[in-house]
């Protein structure tokens, strides 16, 4: 790997890293030396790139720093195709339009080299999802949870019975045939999952729910910890 390019991979890697990575982590994924990603960040620190950190305890990239868009490799076209293939098959309407768009953004914004990775993908998503019948408007309830709005649902379990609550939705989750509205339960002051095909109704409301979205995941992610020894991603 050239050094340019391996400078633009650090920057790459403490960009999506919410934590102090050490110069050992950076120098495995990288396949170079530690010795090697101590120049690199003295060179990077030396262009004034706001790296912060020291050997032993690791570096952290400050926010807001910007660098040219579209500056991808192969591998990371590939992952955003196939990715967006996925969310084609399986998102709602606006979202599978919107995945659509962004394959078309990036098949006309990359350099000419990289085209065929987009037009002619290697890796390819399935483009049928068999997911099963729903009336919930997605788009609607995805709205709810950027805008941290309460939800009124009205629900039917697995033995028919059903409930009206509400809900602080905060995330949507895709199984095999079904997605997942994941959210916090007024009725039950608890969190709960529901199923979007057993949804008769849902409004959203103009209340706001008094917790940002990111902070129920955070607590969430806690709870699945704590319950069961296992993190939802």
């Amino acid at each position: 790997m050239r050094r340019a390019d391996r400078l633009f991979q650090i920057v790459q890697l403490l960009r999506r890293s919410s934590q102090p990575v050490t110069a050992e982590a950076i120098a495995t994924e990288l396949e170079t030396s530690k010795r090697s990603v101590y120049r690199d960040i003295a060179a990077l620190m030396a262009q004034r790139v706001p790296v912060r950190g020291e050997a032993g305890i690791g570096y952290v990239l400050d926010s807001g720093f910007d660098m040219p868009p579209l500056m991808l490799t192969s591998d990371e076209v590939e992952a955003a195709v196939l990715g967006a293939q996925w969310v084609a098959g399986r998102g709602d309407p606006a979202l599978a339009r919107a995945a659509r768009d962004l394959i078309a953004k990036i098949a006309a914004t990359v350099p000419e080299r990289l085209r065929p990775v987009v037009l002619e993908p290697a890796l390819g998503a399935p483009k049928t999802w068999n997911v099963l019948p729903e009336t919930l408007d997605m788009a609607a309830m995805r709205g709810a949870i950027h805008s941290a709005r309460k939800v009124a649902l009205h629900y039917k379990d697995e033995k028919e019975a059903e409930t009206r609550r509400t809900i602080w939705p905060f995330q949507v989750a895709y199984r095999e045939t079904t997605r997942i509205v994941i959210a916090w339960c007024e009725t039950r002051d608890d969190f709960r999952m529901f199923r979007t095909d057993r949804v008769i109704l849902a409004e959203v409301l103009e209340d706001r729910y008094p917790a940002r979205p990111a902070a129920l995941r955070a607590k969430w992610r806690a709870h699945l910890r704590e319950q069961y020894g296992v993190e939802e991603h």
